[in-house]
């Protein structure tokens, strides 16, 4: 879109745009309440501003909005998954997963991935843009708008690689955490990521007290490397390395995303060796059956092998759980809605 993305922009940010303009930099503050607390989508419902500077900014900026093109809800959970289309027409998927303590939002940080781990939908029909944050923040905006609902924690965990989108997710983060916005802690924020080794090095010095979840999958680089592309850049040897620095940085204990697949990664021999890789470090282990995707054929390991795995972990002493299946009969699973949309 043309102009500026005044979502996008921070209260400081905003202050010197409107310096540019000609404008006293306290209508910062103004500008930044309708767009992040009472989340207005036109200039003329901003009403404290004077109607000379409406009329500007509607020349030369725009509001970042988001259309719901599908949503559809579970009738086991409460999870309702969203298909929006964003203003260049290009979709992404939202999910609102209702739990005792409060609702999560899992959103998207690009239109496609270029990661291509095997399992994951998402990456099939490929990378086309980053998400600015704008993007990411009406996604939780939208959601709120539609339901009435206010969202407890946000999982950066859909379509995309948030840290192949760095810049444009630390000011997402920011943007989000901010007291005259959602003012959500970073506590309440979680970020997952296939191993992108510079990054998580990078996130780590910056302290943001979020929980970072690591797309392992695999304890050999043969297997790993297989299904996960990336594992071909960076090894495990440097990515736990890495980690190893982020919770030394942060105190933040790490969660690690394992997903089952029947015949690949989950017997016991293998559960041994992730108990050894991850042996002593501030860490949780999340198990996860994997999806079906048709162009992998990867299929979910039994219910059986699942649990014996898990065991397996904690008479390791690892912290390990089985992610609970929500949304299981709306596809709720990132990446399948937007396929099935943009091949219609």
């Amino acid at each position: 879109m043309a102009g500026a993305d005044l979502k996008s922009m921070t209260i400081e940010a905003l202050g010197r745009f409107l310096s540019e303009m000609g404008e006293p930099k306290f209508r910062a503050k103004q500008l930044f309440l309708w767009l992040h607390q009472k989340r207005v989508l036109s200039f003329e419902e901003m009403t404290n501003l004077p109607a000379s500077l409406r009329e500007k900014l509607e020349g030369c900026c725009y509001i970042t909005g988001v259309s719901i093109v599908r949503k559809l809800s579970s009738q086991l959970d409460g999870t309702v998954k969203y298909l929006f289309r964003l203003p260049d027409g290009e979709f992404v998927e939202t999910v609102l997963m209702r739990y005792e303590h409060g609702n999560s939002l899992c959103i998207s940080s690009q239109v496609g991935c270029r990661m291509g781990c095997e399992f994951c939908a998402s990456t099939k029909a490929g990378f086309v843009r980053h998400l600015a944050p704008s993007e990411m923040l009406e996604q939780v905006y939208a959601v709120c708008r539609d339901t009435g609902e206010k969202i407890s924690n946000i999982v950066l965990m859909g379509i995309g690689e948030p840290l192949d989108n760095f810049d444009n997710v630390m000011a997402f983060l920011e943007l989000v955490s901010h007291p005259d916005g959602l003012n959500l802690s970073h506590r309440h924020i979680s970020l997952s990521t296939c191993g992108v080794v510079d990054r998580i090095y990078e996130l780590a010095d910056r302290n943001l007290q979020i929980t970072l979840s690591i797309s392992l999958h695999a304890t050999d680089d043969e297997t790993r490397g297989a299904i996960m592309p990336i594992n071909r850049r960076w090894n495990i040897k440097e990515l736990l390395k890495a980690c190893r620095y982020y919770t030394e940085c942060t105190h933040r204990r790490i969660s690690y995303e394992y997903s089952l697949i029947k015949g690949v990664n989950d017997s016991k021999e293998e559960a041994l060796r992730l108990a050894k890789l991850l042996k002593g470090t501030l860490c949780h282990v999340n198990l996860i059956p994997v999806n079906y995707v048709e162009e992998a054929g990867f299929h979910k390991s039994p219910r059986e092998a699942v649990y014996a795995f898990q065991k397996t972990l904690i008479d390791h002493g690892l912290n390990a759980t089985v992610r609970r299946t929500l949304g299981a009969d709306i596809d709720a699973a990132c990446g399948q809605l937007r396929r099935r949309e943009i091949v219609s």
